[in-house]
């Protein structure tokens, strides 16, 4: 399976800051001292047109230039730096690979990623530029051009926290279905409205969170009764963990498997192709969440597979 890293270009963070950048790193050692079952690559920078197709080119201009203010800075949770740019527009333009992989062979992942607090004019919450958001619409812009229809787009996020800036970003746009499933009572605290919200109370363990990811499923499969969409975006977001630092929520390490086979295997059986991102992911020891990262990209790796030993077939979109 294709996947694409971005851990190249390091944040200057003070000491104590409560990012954890190495587990970028941590992730891609891990699956480069187990060769075959990834095929990675250093991720592209994405172009500003790029960018401008989600963000404000006076946005895009502040954060590649060194123009964010000091409140800017302070939402975003990072200092400025010319490396901070950089790794914010590769990590975009690993979504763009993944997502065009994706169409090629059904399962493809960003080893990062997953910046769904992006909006269309600021970041916030550790995000820069929102990825999902950027891959989508130029995958769509794409598709169009090479076939001369609409693709249609599905977000399934469950990072612990919403992705507020997904949703407004796509508020109204009836061709992007967002869904995100999220702690109630976690950041951020104002949420936007997705497509499928649901929220989950503080202490959510497997099984009651593995019913009601199987009830949104349910319903996001009967809007779809007709015509699947052309392409997903799964934010497999580390941070529901009962580990986790900052997710409040009590899945097991085997909770968070069963949470990417039910997606993963749902979505190989309606061929809807599938790029992934990581996402959130702040355990109180690095290795819980390097656990819950290879797992998905594990998971990942044995859908993409079986989706190489299934027939060929024109997908429902086509």
């Amino acid at each position: 399976m294709l996947a694409f890293h971005s851990d190249a270009h390091s944040l200057a963070l003070p000491a104590g800051h409560s990012f954890p950048q190495s587990k970028y790193r941590l992730l891609r050692e891990h699956f480069e001292a187990q060769p075959g079952l990834l095929r990675m690559q250093a991720a592209p920078a994405a172009s500003e047109a790029e960018l401008a197709l989600v963000h404000r080119p006076d946005y895009i201009e502040a954060v590649l230039q060194g123009g964010l203010s000091a409140a800017a800075q302070r939402e975003i949770g990072f200092p400025w730096s010319t490396q901070m740019a950089a790794r914010s527009r590769h990590s975009v333009g690993a979504s763009i690979a993944a997502a065009r992989a994706a169409l090629q062979e059904g399962v493809a992942a960003n080893m990062a990623g997953g910046t769904h607090h992006a909006f269309a004019d600021r970041g916030s919450g550790y995000c820069v530029f929102n990825d999902v958001a950027v891959a989508a619409k130029l995958m769509q812009a794409e598709w169009r051009e090479q076939h001369g229809q609409a693709l249609n787009v599905l977000v399934i996020d469950l990072d612990v926290h919403q992705g507020n800036g997904t949703a407004a970003i796509f508020q109204g746009d009836a061709s992007v279905f967002t869904f995100s499933m999220h702690g109630a009572k976690n950041f951020p605290a104002r949420k936007e409205a997705s497509d499928l919200d649901v929220e989950l109370p503080d202490g959510c363990a497997d099984a009651e969170y593995l019913a009601a990811l199987d009830t949104a499923l349910a319903t996001i499969w009967a809007r779809y009764q007709h015509a699947a969409p052309g392409l997903a975006f799964y934010l497999a977001g580390a941070d529901p963990h009962e580990g986790d630092r900052l997710g409040r929520l009590k899945l097991t390490t085997a909770g968070m498997l069963a949470r990417d086979q039910r997606v993963l295997d749902a979505l190989r059986a309606r061929r809807i192709p599938v790029a992934l991102s990581m996402a959130g992911g702040y355990g109180h020891d690095i290795s819980s969440t390097l656990a819950c990262q290879i797992n998905t990209l594990n998971t990942a790796a044995h859908s993409w597979l079986q989706w190489q030993q299934m027939p060929r077939q024109r997908s429902m979109q086509e």
